[in-house]
């Protein structure tokens, strides 16, 4: 399990909504025939960045027609090779995968989650802010939203909001879920927390929101239900102030702002708020968390399967071929690969869903999750010699989305 602190820090649900996918992917992809696997892989070139990281590009091919693409293979048990979250500054807060790995120092780096770029609710501004869990250091950063509010293609059945890709304190990749663990105790009796600094709280919860959100307002939070992103807004709902253990303020009204180091900021809706508003200032009030599951990681992005024991899932996406990005792991733990897929042009034609899982396959991937494609992919890195990582393949929007968060590769 991956600790956090209140400081600094079944069947497939219904597709998504009809204002689009959110992020990179197109709401309006048409169906397609389903392709069983890509054609042959070929490699075509293939660049060493540091002992243990070989950037290559490749060809393949398609229901679209060629594919081309970029595909990063990470050694985890290489000395001096590290794999972390690529963030902007705030949770709530968005920026090009090739800004924030210079920011960090990555020498390659790929978008990560699905986000929340666009919205319907009147009034209420899209945060920004990623669906899927983000572990980074080993520090629990969000959780996720519940199923039906997140962005991105319709979940494969037995998948969630949940489910990650990430590197654990063994030095080896994994595909798993993390779940949120968290209570508010007060005079009250306990309450259990719903959510972690995520642009989501299920119907009825409570959610925490750190120094880590940022300044966007926190009202997106209470709009929408488990199942229907573009529901109405609840109109029942509350924050409470606490810092360092005291509540410092009570209101019915969900707020913005920055967030003080120090203090949480308690959001509620429906049966949640109204617990909340039994709260006054002065009371002790003692909010923990945790993200729990069977691996204990030190850094982690939300990203849906796609690929379980070398074959791709039943009941993938269908929606034709488009650019997509994707993350997988070697049966052993020790490879961590990376794929970008160029589409929507005459030089690639893009892939499916499913075409995605059968490509990692290939790459030598046992497990991998499929991330935000569309506009939003984008493979970048540094090659020796050289001051900056730079975008080398091609963005289908013509040039590089301001993204959630990505996969960087260090050392």
């Amino acid at each position: 399990m991956v600790m956090g602190t209140a400081l600094p820090a079944g069947a497939a649900p219904a597709p998504p909504a009809a204002d689009g996918a959110g992020s990179g992917e197109r709401s309006t992809a048409r169906a397609m025939p389903r392709a069983a696997a890509v054609g042959d892989l070929r490699y075509t070139s293939a660049l060493p960045l540091s002992p243990g990281v070989v950037a290559r590009t490749f060809e393949t091919s398609g229901i679209g027609g060629k594919a081309v693409g970029d595909l990063l293979d990470v050694d985890l048990r290489a000395p001096h090779v590290r794999v972390g979250l690529l963030h902007p500054p705030a949770i709530a807060q968005r920026a090009t995968v090739s800004a924030m790995a210079n920011a960090q120092h990555a020498v390659a780096g790929v978008n990560g989650d699905f986000f929340n770029i666009s919205e319907t609710h009147a009034g209420v501004p899209p945060t920004g802010s990623s669906s899927g869990p983000e572990v980074d250091g080993g520090r629990a950063l969000k959780a996720a939203v519940p199923d039906g509010q997140r962005f991105g293609p319709a979940l494969p059945p037995g998948t969630s909001a949940r489910d990650v890709i990430g590197v654990g304190a063994d030095r080896r990749g994994h595909v798993a879920s993390l779940r949120l663990a968290g209570t508010v105790r007060s005079r009250l009796g306990t309450l259990e927390l719903g959510g972690l600094n995520q642009y989501a709280l299920p119907v009825g919860g409570v959610g925490a929101f750190t120094s880590d959100w940022g300044a966007v307002s926190r009202q997106r939070a209470v709009c929408g239900t488990d199942d229907a992103r573009n529901d109405p807004c609840s109109t029942g709902t509350a924050e409470v102030a606490v810092r360092r253990g005291v509540v410092t303020d009570v209101t019915d009204t969900v707020g913005a702002g920055a967030i003080p180091k120090g203090t949480t900021v308690l959001v509620g809706r429906d049966a949640g708020a109204a617990a909340l508003l039994k709260l006054h200032k002065g009371d002790r009030v003692k909010v923990r968390y945790r993200l729990t599951g069977d691996v204990r990681f030190r850094f982690a992005v939300g990203g849906f399967p796609i690929l379980r024991g070398g074959r791709p899932l039943d009941g993938l996406d269908a929606a034709g071929p488009a650019p997509r990005t994707a993350a997988g792991v070697s049966r052993d733990g020790r490879h961590l690969y990376l794929v970008v897929v160029d589409g929507r042009s005459e030089a690639s034609g893009g892939l499916t869903v499913s075409e995605l899982a059968s490509l990692l396959a290939r790459a030598g991937a046992s497990a991998g999750v499929n991330l935000d494609g569309g506009g939003s992919s984008a493979f970048v890195a540094r090659g020796p010699g050289e001051p900056a990582a730079t975008v080398r393949n091609v963005p289908s929007d013509g040039a590089e989305r301001a993204v959630a968060n990505g996969i960087g590769v260090f050392s």
